[in-house]
């Protein structure tokens, strides 16, 4: 396949020697850098076909639509034809399997998760809460455990907001102050998020990330686009996305150490909006998921124009680095050169700084690992050119590419399942059965056990619905059959013996429905709580 080695490695561009990004050491993230009209997007796109022609899925968000093309087959356009003759092959034009998804659903298959997948710390720094307030958060996602109240959408959450600021004076003496200013100001805080487009993320059915690790039937790997012109209007709901969809990646995969091709690799560009006024804490587990996903085949690769966009924790876990041109215009711009001269191995035959104010479109400096996963020293390389179609595709091009989907159908329509706003609504007007874990609707009450077999019947139940139960899509799932898929989506990650202990615990004094949901929070708001 074109760009692709025998030996596994991917044809990146030529200078006085060829460079090849090696498979095997791709899993190791990587950096894409450069000012504006350099040839970072085309750099992008190479990497990705290369990925995708060597069967490895690779997920990306196109900030400006222009990676769309990728769908396409290019043009034999005469700069092309005669970089590629000077690099020593034949230009040859081709097309890729292309998934398109869209937050919002209008340009690409929706993206959905829940609230409870979310998690509160994440949730937090969404609705850009202050301390006290991610306090209060987090006692709402507690009752909502303790309740047997399933937070799928925003309206969930709403109400068991309702149902804190309502029970505030009980609360206070056992989970710590809670007042309805508080609650109040959160609840604000959701409304900017709605309109911000936040009710079509918060829904089901939720995004089984399984659906971003396919082939086709050529074995090349599905190129998974995220359409985020839109996105970008709300820069911290898009780098919160990609943080929750970096951590569910690190929750869920099991661990392959290195193998020979990375599972999945996963383009973050526009890096700098997921650092940008984030917090000490959570700087630290960034660098700390960035560090352990590679152990689950997971590439990395931030996309940015500035270096120093990066932190130095997360910068040094980028061995293969792609460094178009600078220009250093003002203070920081030459702090910047010179910054991404000194991380390269330096090179005799390059004054690195000089080279990098001087790069012309399509250039770059590249280095990247080889042998026992050591830098090559840094050469200056004109990038290969791409084979698919450089830049935006037309409206109906992408509605076909939709049409022939492989998930087309699966995430199309919403499904309201029954969740923490209607079991409210029904207890508010008397109508409603014990919550799944036999608790009165009044937060703190000490909870029974469920009737009919107790704990071997709620387990063998919801066993059942694991290895049982097959639901027609767009059905809505009962509650135990929410809390069997998200214990089954848990427990495949997870070391047996850890959840076995975490079940003991949790046995003596929680229920099913607690278990569940406590389980499947996600990882990264395991790591980071307090």
């Amino acid at each position: 396949m074109a760009g692709i080695d025998p030996e596994g490695q991917i044809f990146v561009g030529k200078g006085e020697k060829a460079e090849y990004l090696t498979l095997k050491l791709a899993n190791r993230h990587g950096l894409v850098t450069g000012a504006t009209g350099t040839g970072k997007t085309v750099t992008l796109q190479v990497l990705a076909e290369g990925f995708s022609n060597a069967g490895v899925p690779v997920f990306a968000a196109d900030i400006k639509g222009d990676l769309s093309g990728i769908a396409e087959a290019g043009e034999a356009k005469d700069a092309f034809v005669s970089r590629a003759k000077n690099m020593g092959f034949d230009y040859q034009t081709d097309r890729f399997p292309v998934v398109f998804w869209d937050l919002f659903g209008e340009q690409g298959h929706p993206v959905r998760a829940t609230i409870s997948e979310m998690g509160p710390l994440l949730l937090a720094r969404l609705l850009d809460l202050n301390d006290v307030q991610e306090g209060v958060l987090n006692i709402a996602f507690r009752i909502a455990d303790e309740q047997g109240l399933l937070l799928l959408d925003l309206k969930d959450l709403r109400a068991v907001l309702s149902l804190v600021a309502d029970n505030a004076a009980e609360l206070t003496t056992q989970y710590g102050n809670v007042s309805k200013a508080t609650v109040g100001t959160i609840q604000r805080q959701l409304l900017v998020l709605e309109n911000q487009g936040g009710t079509k993320f918060f829904s089901e059915p939720a995004l089984q990330l399984s659906d971003f690790m396919k082939s086709d039937r050529d074995g090349r790997g599905i190129v998974n686009i995220l359409a985020a012109d839109k996105l970008m209007e709300s820069p911290r709901l898009y780098a919160t996305f990609l943080l929750w969809l970096l951590s569910e990646l690190f929750e869920q995969l099991p661990e392959v150490g290195d193998p020979e091709k990375p599972k999945l690799v996963f383009f973050f560009d526009e890096a700098h909006l997921l650092f940008t006024d984030a917090p000490k804490a959570l700087l630290d587990k960034i660098e700390q998921v960035v560090r352990l996903i590679r152990s689950k085949g997971v590439g990395v690769y931030f996309v940015t124009q500035n270096p120093l966009d990066v932190p130095d924790k997360v910068l040094a876990q980028m061995g293969n680095r792609v460094q178009h041109a600078l220009r250093a215009f003002t203070p920081r711009d030459q702090k910047a050169v010179k910054a991404a001269a000194e991380t390269f191995r330096a090179n005799r035959k390059l004054d690195t700084a000089k080279v990098i104010m001087e790069l012309g479109k399509g250039e770059a400096l590249v280095s990247f690992l080889e042998g026992n996963g050591v830098p090559s020293l840094v050469e200056r390389a004109m990038i290969r050119p791409p084979s698919a179609r450089l830049g935006v595709i037309t409206p109906d091009e992408r509605k076909t590419v939709m049409q022939a989907s492989p998930i087309r159908g699966k995430y199309d329509n919403a499904v309201d399942s029954e969740s923490a706003y209607e079991m409210l609504q029904a207890r508010a007007k008397g109508q409603a059965a014990p919550a799944p874990n036999g608790q009165g609707p009044v937060p703190g009450q000490p909870q029974q056990a469920p009737e009919g077999g107790g704990w071997l019947g709620g387990l063998g139940g919801l066993f059942g619905g694991i290895f049982g139960t097959n639901r027609p899509r767009g059905q809505k799932l009962s509650t135990t059959q929410y809390v069997a898929r998200e214990v089954t989506r848990s427990i495949t990650n997870r070391v047996a013996g850890q959840i076995a202990a975490d079940l003991g615990k949790s046995i003596g004094g929680r229920t099913g429905s607690t278990i569940g949901r406590a389980i499947v929070r996600g990882t990264l708001g395991g790591m980071l709580r307090r």
